[in-house]
C-alpha cells in the first residue's frame, strides 16, 4: 500500500489520481481467528489497532454488519474534550485527547484534528457552580481547563448573545486544547493502518449468533458463515444489548436516538466549539462552512436513525436565541444516531459472565471523543484478560457494588 507524502500527491495528481488503489482490502473470512471484534466503527477499529500496535496481536477479524464507520462514527458531531468531573472519566478521555493530537502522523492519514477549544456555557447559577467545580477538579487531574466570565465568552465568540431573555450567559468552562476531528477520516485512518498490519476487516458480515461451550466463547455465526475465535470483543454501541442477549447475559443500558443536523455552508463565523447544556444545544463550524448542530436524546428507547422534529424545534429555538445571526439560515440535513446509555452515564469496558468475551459499550453521547483512549484500554483488557488502570473503574461489577461514576452533568446532552 502506498504511503502519503508531498511527492506521492504530486505524482498522482499528474496521473489524474488513477494509481492510488484501495485504502483497505475486502478479504474473505477465515475459519478461525485469535480475536474477533464485532463492530467496525471507531472504537472497534481502535481496539484492533492497539491490539496489533501495543500487544503484537494481528490474527484479528473486525466484523461489520454494514459498511465501515457507517454507525455512530459517521453520525456524530465530532467534538473532542476531556473536561469530566470524576478521575476515571477524566483519565480515559484525556488519554484519548492526547492520542488525537498525533493521530494523523501515526496513521499517515489526515484526520483533520482541530484543537480550536471547547466552551461549555453556564446559563444558570447552579450550572455556574457545577462548571467551577469541574474546573477545580480538572486542575487536580492535570487537565488544562478553567472557568471564564461572560466578557471573555463574548470576546472569544463575538456572534453570541450573552444577555438572552431566558438564559443569559454567566460564564463558561473553557478547554483550549479540545476541538474537533473529521469522523470519517478517523475510521478510514485506523482501517488503512490495520490493513497494512494484516488485520482482516470484513464488511457486510452481520453476526447472527454467539457460540459458547462450558461457559466459554468459541465463535460467532455470521451471514458469511461460522467463525471460531479464542477471544471475542463486542464493540457495537447501541446494539450491545442485543448481542449480549445472544451470549446469554444482559447489560444495564438502554438505546436511544441522539439528534444532529447541519446548516447550509457559510463564511467562517465561529472558530470554537460552543455547548449549551441548559438549553440542549451545541454548535461548531466545519471546514466546509456548515454549522454542525446537536441536540438532546429522545425520551424513549428506540432504534430509529431519523431524528425527531420536536428536538429540532427545541434545539433551533435555543440556538437562535443564543446566536441571533443564524436565524435566517437553512438546515441542510438531519439525522439521528443510536446511542447506548447507562444509568450513571459512563461507559462499560469489562469482562462478562462468558469467559473470553469482553464488552465495550455505554459511551452514550460521548463516544467519538473517546475513540483512541477506548481502543487503548480495551486492547489491554482483551490482550491480557485483565483491565488496566484506564478500564478497571468501568467494569460491569460497579453496578452490582454501587461504584457508580455519575457523569450525568458532563455527558447528559452533548458530545
Amino acid at each position: 500500500m502506498k504511503g502519503y507524502s508531498a511527492w506521492s500527491l504530486i505524482r498522482e495528481g499528474l496521473r489524474h489520481h488513477l494509481g492510488w488503489g484501495r485504502a483497505w482490502g475486502s478479504p474473505e473470512p477465515r475459519r478461525r481467528y485469535e480475536v474477533v471484534i464485532v463492530g467496525a466503527g471507531g472504537h472497534g477499529l481502535a481496539t484492533a489497532y492497539y491490539l496489533a500496535r501495543n500487544h503484537g496481536i494481528t490474527d484479528i477479524a473486525v466484523l461489520e454488519k454494514g459498511w465501515l464507520g457507517g454507525g455512530n462514527t459517521g453520525r456524530n458531531t465530532t467534538i473532542i474534550r476531556s473536561n469530566y468531573l470524576h478521575d476515571p472519566s477524566a483519565a480515559i478521555y484525556e488519554k484519548a485527547r492526547q492520542l488525537y493530537e498525533d493521530l494523523s502522523q501515526e496513521l499517515d492519514f489526515n484526520i483533520m484534528f482541530s484543537p480550536r477549544g471547547v466552551m461549555m456555557l453556564a446559563q444558570t447559577e447552579h450550572e455556574k457552580r457545577v462548571w467551577q467545580r469541574v474546573a477545580h477538579a480538572n486542575v487536580l487531574q492535570g487537565i488544562d481547563t478553567r472557568f471564564i466570565g461572560p466578557e471573555e465568552v463574548k470576546r472569544r465568540v463575538p456572534i453570541i448573545n450573552i444577555d438572552g431573555p431566558r438564559y443569559p450567559v454567566l460564564g463558561a468552562l473553557w478547554q483550549p486544547r479540545g476541538g474537533t476531528a473529521r469522523h470519517d477520516a478517523v475510521a478510514w485512518g485506523y482501517a488503512r493502518a490495520l490493513d497494512r498490519m494484516g488485520v482482516h476487516i470484513i464488511e457486510n458480515c452481520e453476526v447472527t449468533g454467539i457460540r459458547t461451550e462450558g461457559g466459554k466463547v468459541v465463535g460467532v455465526d455470521t451471514g458469511k458463515g461460522p467463525i471460531d475465535c479464542g477471544k471475542l470483543a463486542l464493540v457495537v454501541a447501541g446494539h450491545s444489548s442485543r448481542l449480549a442477549e445472544m451470549a446469554g447475559f444482559r447489560l444495564p443500558m438502554e438505546s436511544v436516538t441522539l439528534q444532529a443536523f447541519v446548516s447550509e455552508p457559510v463564511k467562517p463565523m465561529l472558530d470554537v466549539v460552543v455547548m449549551a447544556n441548559t438549553v440542549h444545544g451545541y454548535i461548531s463550524q466545519s471546514d466546509k462552512g456548515e454549522l454542525v448542530i446537536g441536540g438532546g436524546t429522545d425520551g424513549y428507547v428506540n432504534y430509529t436513525q431519523r431524528g425527531a422534529f420536536h428536538h429540532v424545534e427545541e434545539t433551533v429555538t435555543a440556538l437562535v436565541e443564543t446566536f441571533p445571526v443564524i436565524g435566517r439560515m437553512r438546515l441542510m440535513r438531519q439525522w439521528g444516531g443510536i446511542v447506548d446509555v447507562t444509568g450513571d452515564r459512563s461507559p462499560i469496558l469489562s469482562k462478562t459472565p462468558v469467559e473470553n468475551l469482553y464488552v465495550n459499550c455505554g459511551w452514550g453521547t460521548g463516544g467519538f471523543k473517546a475513540i483512541p483512549g477506548s481502543g487503548w484500554a480495551m486492547a489491554e483488557l482483551v490482550a491480557t484478560g485483565e483491565p488496566g488502570a484506564l478500564a478497571e473503574p468501568f467494569a460491569l461489577s460497579r453496578f452490582r457494588e454501587g461504584r457508580f461514576i455519575d457523569e450525568s452533568v458532563a455527558a447528559g446532552v452533548a458530545h
